[in-house]
């Protein structure tokens, strides 16, 4: 795989300073136009004003590239047909010179390729609801299971099996840690209802255990900084609860199932919140890629 790495990235790789990987899922496939360029733009923006380098990661006529230029933004953003990849989806893109935006599995694997350890994004894929009847779990988990990275997010969907999912990271040897807080996050809310067994309260701290990670020269897993939304900015728990109880109906009532599930509940709970849920998902994502920009910065200098 012939893997294209900006100058800009590169010379920031190469001199040590601080990069920020994120993905383009939310570009080419979870927000409307023209808004989804203007957020990607924006999220750029902020990882700069932190003092790191952005490197959105997206595959271009076969290239998978790490950092993207003003034209191949606003191609992941505008064109139609651009894809979505998983990483189990590169060989294939590759080989037939497809385009796509890479999801949490993609952008992490060509990430860590290229050099790039701290990686920001809104929610991880998990364990989905009913998996003893369906075995539907997202691809996220196995990669970040061998894949040296640190991914800070604001948990997992809250669409999906938490606790499960909790409980296949452990599995999995993935260490979990809140960012400020015991609780772990849930996406559109600031609080799960479930634990976490360990707090990192500082950028510091967190690159602290990626330099424990190396030195104990252990497993190339992932470390998942689950980083809260807002209280004030999260979705009302009362409405988040009741909307996804209706949600969940109507996707077995529509008889929706396999890969379509998880686009029907989230497009379900933005039409049925007024908007609100995708408010609070667009609060996660600037509060993640902000600290993941600080904790790049943290961990550049050593």
């Amino acid at each position: 795989m012939v893997l294209v790495v900006s100058e800009e990235v590169r010379a920031a790789i190469e001199e040590r300073r601080p990069v920020v990987a994120l993905e383009s899922t939310i570009i080419a496939h979870g927000l409307p136009r023209p808004r989804n360029l203007q957020v990607a733009r924006e999220l750029e923006s902020v990882v700069r004003q932190e003092g790191a380098v952005p490197a959105t990661i997206a595959v271009l006529d076969g290239r998978p590239r790490v950092g993207l230029d003003k034209e191949q933004l606003e191609r992941v953003a505008n064109e139609d047909g651009i894809r979505k990849l998983g990483h189990r989806d590169l060989p294939p893109a590759v080989s037939s010179g497809a385009s796509g935006a890479t999801t949490v599995s993609a952008t992490a694997l060509l990430a860590a390729a290229a050099g790039v350890r701290v990686f920001a994004t809104g929610g991880l894929g998990g364990v989905h609801r009913e998996w003893t009847v369906t075995q539907d779990e997202s691809a996220d988990l196995g990669l970040l299971a061998r894949t040296r990275i640190t991914v800070v997010c604001a948990g997992v969907k809250s669409i999906l099996d938490v606790p499960a999912t909790l409980q296949r990271l452990e599995t999995l040897g993935v260490t979990v840690a809140g960012y400020g807080t015991d609780r772990f996050p849930g996406f559109y809310l600031s609080d799960s209802g479930h634990p976490v067994d360990w707090t990192l309260r500082t950028p510091e701290e967190v690159a602290g255990v990626m330099r424990a990670q190396d030195g104990l020269a252990g497993p190339d897993s992932a470390l998942i900084v689950a980083n809260p939304v807002p209280e004030e900015e999260q979705l009302d728990p009362d409405l988040h609860a009741r909307v996804l109880a209706d949600a969940l109906h109507a996707c077995e009532t529509e008889g929706v199932t396999g890969q379509a599930v998880t686009p029907f509940l989230l497009d379900y709970l933005v039409r049925h919140t007024d908007g609100a849920s995708l408010g609070a998902n667009l609060a996660a994502v600037r509060g993640n890629v902000r600290l993941a920009a600080r904790i790049a910065a943290a961990w550049a200098r050593g």
